[in-house]
């Protein structure tokens, strides 16, 4: 199936869509459809062959490239939401709801008023999504997002001292898990291994795959290891050179290179 990969805007996630016939180009402006109505995208990955197996289906579709009267919609539903946003932060304030505002966002067509926010628990938000239908006149929902979610909205610098991947090009925010530290052999200390979400790093998973590799055939630190007919026990393991340090019960060490 041929699809393009459309953004709503540059820090959200990329989400496939059916081109059908419409002949598409990266950066291209477009209309979409979507499960809340019409939205307005931009095109980050074109001609793009997937085996439909691997998309959610059933899979959405381009509706057409946006024209000047779209484009001048999507401007003032851009701004309507920034004004909804400020007066929806009133609103929490004034009923004293437990929940921090990210933000606002018009669907294309105006059916739908979108607020994603945080919170530490779960939030009874249906006075809020009552006043605020009163006031906009149109379907209101409030979606609680995660902390790493908060973090791809926000932005930031990460520990690398580079912007934060989640904000920049992660289409999706893989699963991250402490094996994958373990793997790597990290020292286990938050303050090393969690990014500014509070979260285990996402570049964590990058290379996991790679150091699984590496390790076949080494032993494990804490292993009984032979070598030139004496056992040894093993103190280190430098994975990216093979290289194994041991000791043994008389404390003569060998450093070994393993093939």
């Amino acid at each position: 199936m041929n699809v393009a990969g459309v953004k709503f805007s540059s820090k959200g996630r990329m989400y496939y869509f059916d081109k059908k016939d419409i002949d598409l180009e990266i950066g291209d402006e477009v209309i979409v459809e979507t499960e809340r109505g019409l939205q307005y995208g931009f095109v980050v990955k074109n001609h793009e062959e997937i085996n439909p197996e691997k998309l959610v289906s059933p899979l959405k579709s381009v509706v057409r490239v946006a024209n000047k009267h779209d484009r001048s919609t999507y401007e003032k539903n851009v701004k309507d939401s920034e004004k909804a946003y400020l007066k929806a932060k009133e609103v929490v304030e004034e009923l004293e709801v437990p929940m921090n505002l990210l933000d606002a966002n018009y669907t294309f067509d105006r059916k739908q008023l979108l607020f994603n926010f945080t919170a530490d628990d779960r939030v009874d938000f249906r006075e809020l999504a009552r006043r605020l239908a009163q006031i906009y006149k149109t379907r209101i929902e409030l979606r609680q997002i995660g902390i790493r979610d908060k973090a791809r909205e926000i932005g930031g610098i990460g520990p690398c001292g580079r912007f934060l991947c989640c904000n920049t090009f992660l289409n999706d925010i893989n699963v991250v898990t402490i094996n994958m530290a373990k793997n790597q052999m990290l020292a286990l200390n938050p303050n090393k291994i969690n990014g500014v979400c509070g979260r285990l790093l996402c570049c964590l998973s990058y290379e996991d795959e790679t150091y699984t590799e590496l390790k076949k055939g080494l032993p494990n630190i804490g292993d009984n290891y032979t070598y030139n007919g004496t056992t040894y026990k093993v103190t280190d393991v430098n994975i990216l050179k093979r290289k194994v340090h041991l000791e043994n019960e008389n404390h003569a060490q060998e450093e070994i290179y393993i093939e």
